[in-house]
């Protein structure tokens, strides 16, 4: 697996293989993040000639997010996924979670409102995204979200935390 991964992953870094000479310029966190940006388009790419994602994407996914990346196609899979948006351009998505709670996330600025964020991406930097933003991510990536247009006043109420897209 391993092997079939740094196959894979290879051929997502060669794009980059003239910024290694300067690898005191990118920290390896952004490497990693160019890497991770560089896998979302394949699977866009591939998932609109295929519809499926081949296994060797699913294998770089599991190699660069970890155990988080089964658990997001998961998510994408139940149609977890709503982008909200609201005329004046703001824009946001809510992953209905595992436990049933709905969690609104910024792809933007990769937020999380989850504990699970919160622990292992914040304090522990043992993640680059929870489950929830790469849902998102992919969601995106696969055209596989659902949208919803809201007033500018209920997207404000929701970006400040005090509403859901659900709420009336």
């Amino acid at each position: 697996i391993i092997l079939y991964s740094n196959k894979i992953l290879g051929k997502l870094i060669v794009p980059f293989k003239n910024w290694i000479p300067f690898a005191s310029d990118l920290s390896l966190e952004r490497i990693i993040w160019k890497v991770a940006e560089q896998l979302f388009k394949e699977v866009q790419k591939t998932y609109q000639e295929k519809t499926q994602i081949p296994d060797d994407l699913l294998i770089a996914l599991r190699f660069v997010f970890g155990s988080c990346a089964l658990q997001a196609l998961d998510l994408v899979d139940q149609r977890s996924v709503t982008c909200v948006s609201s005329p004046s351009g703001r824009r946001a998505y809510q992953v209905m979670g595992g436990s049933g709670l709905l969690y609104t996330c910024y792809t933007y600025c990769h937020y999380c409102p989850c504990p699970a964020f919160s622990y292992t991406v914040l304090r522990r930097n043992e993640s680059l995204l929870c489950k929830h933003i790469l849902a998102a991510y992919l969601s995106q990536a696969m055209g596989l979200f659902q949208q919803e247009t809201l007033s500018d006043q209920h997207m404000s109420n929701i970006l400040s935390g005090r509403a859901a897209a659900t709420d009336t």
